[in-house]
């Protein structure tokens, strides 16, 4: 086999494993311009890159919080996406949310984490270490910031397991999702709890960040951006443009998100958060394995009194950032000015955005599983019309 590693370039790269194999990468070795880059920083062993068809929906107008009144922000949503339909599902949902007048979007910055994990003598030694951890937070803060002026140690919050401490240092990391400038400073300050209290750091990270993992601790305690986001669709929208009615809407939402999910034991009470944060994430750059995180929430529906339907999405984890990572490259540079226009971006606007999207997402789909469209949908948009018989109840014929 060949060792890729000798060879110093992309192209040599692709042409040396091109040859190895006996099969054409033609189309691998086309990418825009500057995203050479990405060797250095992002993606050993290069050999091109793997384009995502990229789709957008919108506009969409949501309604920001600042202290104490509500912004306006429109936006168009950049989504990376393989899946046929999901843009066209998103753009109606974002439809519905614009003749409702618009989404509110709030968003809470508990900071990025990264969770040690420490060996003592014994119980009593994990009780003093616990203790000495969270009354020596300024000195800890002090020596994480020697590692970047753009980082910050909010909180910690410690968890004893016999002669294991399980510590989670919670960081403002600013406009950069910030894991690796988390794990920088977690490395600087666990040589001086070691030293100052005898105890052995077993890895830097002991899973109790949560990190790249959908868990029950940052659903409970929330994780990088806390979102949520409303709308009150009017009945005349439900009617007109998702072709349902709120009580339908509800029935679906009661049965699937809330009775179907503890049902199977799942950690996200939503329809596809998924879906959605993994087209924006993909599209702007950020870490695609924390769409993990991002599949945890709950959305929550009533139907008001005047036919009208009370919508909602609440997501306790998500990281994210604008800059550093993936957002540095050519493309996903462009995909984030798609959402900010000539604005300077922002991590907080970002997250708004994200939760907006997620919004217009539950809402559509739930529209469509009420009126019984979803199997049609995916048969005209995502096959071209080509597939199985689809009845009139939407369901599948083969």
């Amino acid at each position: 086999m060949t060792n890729l590693r000798k060879f110093k370039n992309i192209n040599q790269r692709r042409v040396a494993l091109k040859e190895a194999l006996g099969i054409s990468l033609e189309n691998i070795g086309y990418y825009s311009s500057g995203l050479e880059i990405a060797s250095k920083r992002n993606c050993e062993n290069m050999i091109g890159a793997v384009q995502i068809p990229l789709g957008v929906a919108g506009p969409l107008c949501l309604r920001l919080w600042r202290t104490s009144r509500l912004v306006p922000f429109v936006c168009y949503l950049p989504l990376a996406t393989t899946e046929g339909a999901l843009v066209a599902s998103i753009n109606r949902g974002c439809k519905a949310i614009n003749l409702s007048e618009g989404a509110t979007i709030l968003v809470n910055d508990v900071g990025i984490t990264r969770g040690p994990v420490f060996k003592t003598r014994s119980l009593l030694d994990s009780l003093k270490l616990a203790n000495w951890i969270e009354s020596h937070f300024n000195d800890l803060n002090h020596l994480s910031k020697e590692t970047s002026s753009h980082l910050e140690l909010k909180k910690i919050k410690t968890r004893i397991l016999g002669r294991r401490v399980f510590v989670r240092f919670y960081f403002d990391t600013q406009e950069a999702m910030g894991m690796n400038m988390a794990t920088i400073a977690v490395d600087r300050i666990v040589p001086f709890i070691e030293k100052q209290t005898g105890s052995q750091c077993l890895s830097l990270s002991g899973n109790f960040c949560v990190d790249k993992k959908p868990a029950w601790l940052n659903f409970l305690l929330g994780r990088g951006k806390e979102i949520w986001a409303e709308v009150v669709i009017k009945k005349m929208v439900v009617q007109k443009v998702l072709k349902t009615t709120s009580q339908k809407i509800y029935d679906v939402w009661l049965n699937k998100c809330l009775l179907g999910s503890a049902m199977s034991g799942s950690l996200g009470f939503n329809a596809h958060f998924a879906n959605v944060v993994a087209a924006i994430f993909c599209a702007t750059g950020q870490d695609l394995a924390q769409v993990s995180e991002g599949t945890l929430g709950v959305t929550t529906t009533e139907v008001e009194q005047n036919g009208d339907l009370y919508f909602s999405v609440y997501l306790p984890d998500l990281p994210l950032g604008v800059v550093g990572g993936g957002t540095t490259l050519p493309t996903q540079k462009e995909a984030i000015s798609i959402i900010f226009g000539r604005k300077k971006p922002s991590v907080r606007v970002l997250a708004e955005v994200v939760g907006g999207a997620v919004l217009a997402g539950e809402l559509s789909l739930l529209a469509s599983l009420a009126q019984g469209s979803l199997a049609k949908t995916h048969m005209k948009l995502a096959r071209g019309g080509k597939s199985s018989f689809v009845g009139k109840s939407g369901r599948h014929h083969v």
